[in-house]
């Protein structure tokens, strides 16, 4: 396999080169194939092959799913496309199971989703206006088993939170949703409602909305590290409040020197891919976008 040079500018990745960096990054055609009879057979999920090493192993943050990059789709297809990227970790998104569902529900979909070697590592976002609904979703998290909650709360429900957090010591992290957001269009803007609050209450940084809102995500990651629960990967059209989701490299965000820095500093958490863009056919996209920053993250220089 030739092995994967990289510049110290940015990189420029179109068509022709996108495969051989997939291939560097451990993703190949298969990953594109429409069939998976053999996940359909084995029942287990397409396995990431062995002989191909992640390169996001070398570093602490893990990879994983927001899922409502397949919200067009059921739990089951969701497992196996994301089972194909080989990511191991999924931020539930509640269109699969509802906030509103038993234990007895919640229980079974969790073991089917561990079943397939996926970590449900968190729930989200969930909108929460009232104190019933905050009691509803630490219930769900608790018995789901999770360590997070993604969130996007009223600010007078912070104290009934924190008070939640110290009784199941599940962390909650507050989603910035850019530009027109009613509490938390920027990281900054959570950042000074919590700095004060249980350290379980931290943020979710979504790069694509801070960048959309003038934010530079590295930027973000540096000045609130201390409250960096979560990170939302995706790349964006425009940093403007008209930016939308693209694949990640196509768009305006330094992606190389957004990882670069979370791995300077350290970051133990996750970074989430959410592709928001082509709902109905997600995964070629997304696959894309995956295989960039696994190339990226292959020759990343500190």
């Amino acid at each position: 396999m030739r092995k994967l040079r990289c510049q110290e500018k940015k990189m420029i990745i179109n068509r022709r080169n996108l495969l051989k960096i997939l291939v560097a990054a451990g993703l190949g055609p298969s990953i594109l194939r429409d069939s998976w009879s053999s996940a359909e057979r084995n029942g287990t999920g397409l396995d990431w092959p062995s002989a191909w090493k992640k390169p996001e192993k070398k570093f602490n943050f893990s990879l994983g799913l927001a899922s409502y990059t397949f919200r067009a789709f059921n739990l089951e297809q969701t497992i196996q496309m994301t089972r194909r990227l080989g990511l191991e970790k999924i931020c539930l998104k509640d269109v699969y199971l509802p906030l509103t569902s038993s234990a007895a529900e919640i229980t079974q979909a969790m073991a089917k989703i561990r079943a397939f070697g996926l970590n449900p590592y968190a729930c989200g976002v969930v909108y929460l206006e009232k104190p019933s609904e905050v009691d509803q979703a630490f219930f769900y998290a608790q018995t789901a088993g999770l360590e997070m909650i993604i969130a996007s709360p009223r600010p007078e429900l912070l104290s009934l939170i924190e008070e939640k957090i110290k009784q199941t010591k599940i962390s909650l992290a507050i989603h910035n949703h850019g530009p027109g957001d009613r509490y938390y269009p920027t990281p900054a803007d959570a950042y000074e409602r919590i700095k004060n609050l249980n350290h379980k209450i931290g943020l979710c940084l979504d790069i694509g909305h801070a960048v959309r809102a003038g934010i530079d995500p590295a930027e973000a990651a540096r000045l609130y590290f201390d409250r960096l629960l979560d990170v939302h990967l995706k790349d964006v059209s425009s940093p403007s409040p008209e930016g939308e989701t693209v694949e990640m490299g196509r768009g305006v965000i330094n992606l190389r020197e957004f990882l670069r820095t979370v791995t300077r500093l350290n970051y133990h958490g996750t970074l989430s891919f959410e592709f928001e863009k082509d709902e109905k056919d997600p995964l070629p996209g997304l696959a894309e976008s995956v295989g960039y920053v696994r190339g990226l993250l292959s020759c990343l220089d500190l």
